[in-house]
């Protein structure tokens, strides 16, 4: 069967403000206008591969959010089926700089947001169809009741049809009312993936197991194809049920932001795979676009070029 996309996804995006200086926040002056989103960062990165991906959404039809769809449609995405909401505002994150290679800090702004809205009725199941993969996150589960029912269909009309789910769990506890709330449904989206990617702090909470290997035969158990573990500069742990291995992390001269690695990490399995790559291959190709985004300020700012990924042996 041909398909008219390679991967589509839904997801918030957010208009970031980044300061300019380092320091709390509220003191901050100048700040950059940039793009954010885990979804939107996984499907600007499998585009500059080359990929031909869709996203899903709703934007307020304000400034931010007609920057966001001009941002995305630049990058190559089929925004089509991205609704412009008159009544409906977009989401606003601003975040710190900081110079010690810690998490820089983030601000919220998106409670009530357009993307927050997001119905069953927006699927539309011949365009998600119409895709070989579907990648979701835990990041837009969270945001509203609703918005857990859309990934939920979205991943289980995906299986039913025969094409690949990922699922990065990329867990918001503040977004949640409580821990073991977010565990239960966190834990139910994964079981409706084929390849799911925690880190190792996110897999232990989940699972409440301590090892990489006990986290990936957890999530192997319940009907996995493939689990692989981050564990940050120490690179990763994969497990397909037949095969297993670590795969190490890529040395970084410094490390500038650390937001957005994962979702970089995730833009090189997909890709991988989607080309029929190994595991250990793809898991390789993660690690190298995770380390790049670690090494600027922005969360795209650092996913490759399909030209930079081949002169880099990836």
């Amino acid at each position: 069967m041909s398909h008219t996309l390679d991967v589509v996804t839904f997801g918030e995006a957010m208009m970031l403000l980044v300061a300019d200086q380092p320091g709390p926040l509220e003191q901050a002056r100048g700040f950059s206008k940039r793009t954010a989103g885990a979804e939107t960062n996984v499907a600007i990165g499998l585009s500059r591969l080359g990929n031909k991906v869709g996203w899903a959404s709703r934007l307020g039809d304000d400034s931010m959010g007609r920057y966001l769809l001009a941002e995305m449609q630049g990058e190559g995405i089929d925004c089509s089926h991205v609704v412009s909401a008159a009544t409906q505002r977009t989401g606003l994150q601003f975040k710190g700089r900081v110079t010690d290679g810690s998490d820089p800090p983030v601000e919220y702004h998106r409670k009530g947001s357009a993307a927050s809205q997001m119905q069953l009725s927006d699927i539309d199941e011949d365009w998600l169809r119409s895709a070989r993969h579907l990648h979701g996150t835990g990041v837009f589960a969270a945001i509203s009741a609703n918005c857990f029912e859309v990934s939920q269909r979205a991943m289980n009309l995906m299986r039913t049809a025969g094409r690949t789910v990922s699922f990065d769990p990329n867990l918001r506890p503040v977004l949640w009312p409580s821990t073991e709330e977010m565990r239960t449904r966190i834990n139910t989206l994964a079981d409706g993936a084929d390849w799911i990617f925690p880190g190792l702090s996110e897999g232990q909470l989940l699972t409440r197991r301590d090892t990489p290997e006990e986290i990936a035969r957890y999530y192997c158990e319940r009907g996995a194809k493939a689990v692989v573990i981050k564990l940050g500069a120490d690179g990763a742990y994969y497990d397909t049920g037949d095969e297993q291995g670590y795969v190490p992390g890529c040395p970084v001269a410094s490390v500038v932001d650390t937001v957005g690695a994962g979702d970089g990490f995730a833009v090189g399995v997909i890709s991988a795979k989607l080309e029929g790559l190994s595991w250990r291959k793809a898991v390789e190709r993660g690690s190298w676009i995770g380390s790049r985004a670690v090494q600027v300020l922005g969360d795209t700012e650092g996913l490759p070029t399909r030209q930079e990924l081949e002169q880099a042996g990836y």
